[in-house]
């Protein structure tokens, strides 16, 4: 869970890339002081660090499009079937596909009781 001195670095940067304005610590530093914010002295400093290398703005603009979570589906009337109707059995041989299941602690060499 994010503390609020990271949340109030987080909103300061969204302001800053909102307006064009390149984040820096003191760009950082002084929307919290207007906003009547204390944080931590190392926050914006951190902040304004991890956003110089990346594209925030295409980051915000693509949070709920899935971007990056795998294959994905086709969007709606995608392809059409085949003669017959043979791609509806795929997709229901795709949808019964059971998730990878997920690693155990003791396969990764943690164990409670071990």
């Amino acid at each position: 869970m994010a503390s609020s001195d990271e949340l109030a670095c987080v909103y300061a940067a969204l302001i800053l890339m909102d307006d064009e304005v390149p984040i820096t610590a003191e760009k950082i530093s002084t929307i919290l002081k207007a906003a009547n914010v204390s944080v931590e002295p190392y926050w914006p400093g951190m902040f304004a660090k991890a956003a110089a290398g990346l594209d925030l703005r295409s980051m915000v603009s693509n949070v709920g499009s899935g971007a990056g979570v795998g294959g994905g589906a086709p969007a709606a009337g995608g392809a059409a079937p085949a003669a017959g109707g043979a791609a509806a059995p795929a997709a229901e041989a795709k949808k019964e596909e059971e998730p990878e299941a997920e690693e155990s602690d003791e396969d990764m060499g943690f164990s409670l009781f071990g």
